[in-house]
């Protein structure tokens, strides 16, 4: 029994992973709503390399959780079969694809309807990578605390929580401002309104849940408690982002980035949860 802190890891790259994709919609949309000049757009593509970074630090995370670095290329050896080696291809073909568009627009060697295509497949190949991460815990109906629709919803809301402010955090690192950017604080605030009624049900759920030897609800007995602390992490974040705006100006560079290591702390914390809540033992049932 645990928090789950042991899988700091997988922590970390499925965390940094649904940011990166959430932020690259983000940033993929401002660059296609064409109101850019040709010199925001350079920035806004050149800022992108937080995206990667982030990205890097992810799969670094995750070839530790594997013991070898070496393994890695071992969970390729069944794409299509397993769950896994679909979700490491998945996300080595978004860091790929993304990671070579954005090197060749910064030399300026991506024509412009390329520059497009390239935004629209990275976009998809992230939503997808999202998908199939969630995938990996969701399908296996031996572990009844994953295997349950609140796995690919709170995966997502990971997506739409830390991906809008990184993204607007990055926008404002390229010098980008305007109306549209008043509208992705409210995402991640419908987010944080659902994943609040997420953690309520699902709580609720645990209490269902038993094996011949345990309860699914005392795998993480600070369940309430860690839960809360969450959602309070990234109720603070949204606060930095958003009291500024209400005074009538853009929060500062310095501002935004704690809010964004506060929202990736919140959902490091609900990470955390989630893999302290693996059963192992005996066969489980629903009650």
């Amino acid at each position: 029994m645990g928090s789950g802190w042991h899988e700091w890891p997988l922590m970390i790259f499925t965390v940094f992973g649904q940011c990166v994709a959430g932020g690259f919609i983000v940033l993929a949309l401002a660059l296609m709503k064409g109101s850019l000049s040709r010199e925001q757009q350079q920035r806004v593509v050149m800022s992108m390399f937080g995206l990667w970074v982030l990205m890097g630090i992810g799969f670094v995370a995750s070839t530790l959780h594997l013991g070898s670095p070496l393994r890695a290329f071992n969970s390729l050896n069944r794409v299509g079969a397993s769950s896994l080696s679909n979700e490491i291809a998945s996300g080595a073909v978004f860091f790929a694809i993304g990671g070579l568009g954005w090197l060749l627009a910064v030399v300026n060697k991506l024509p412009q309807g390329l520059r497009s295509l390239w935004l629209v497949v990275t976009m998809v190949l992230g939503v997808v990578f999202v998908w199939m991460m969630a995938r990996v815990y969701s399908t296996i109906d031996t572990v009844p605390t994953w295997y349950s629709v609140w796995t690919p919803v709170s995966f997502f809301l990971t997506l739409f929580i830390g991906g809008p402010l990184l993204g607007c955090l990055l926008l404002r690192l390229a010098g980008v401002e305007g109306w549209a950017m008043r509208l992705l604080p409210a995402v991640t605030l419908l987010a944080l309104l659902v994943s609040a009624v997420v953690t309520v049900m699902q709580g609720s759920e645990l209490a269902t849940i038993h094996s011949s030897v345990q309860q699914a609800a005392a795998l993480v007995p600070d369940y309430g408690s860690l839960m809360s602390w969450r959602l309070v992490a990234i109720a603070l974040a949204l606060a930095c982002w958003v009291a500024p705006q209400l005074k009538g100006y853009q929060p500062a560079l310095p501002l935004l980035s704690l809010a964004f290591v506060l929202a990736v702390a919140g959902e490091l914390i609900g990470r955390g949860v989630f893999y302290g809540l693996h059963m192992t033992v005996g066969m489980a049932v629903a009650s």
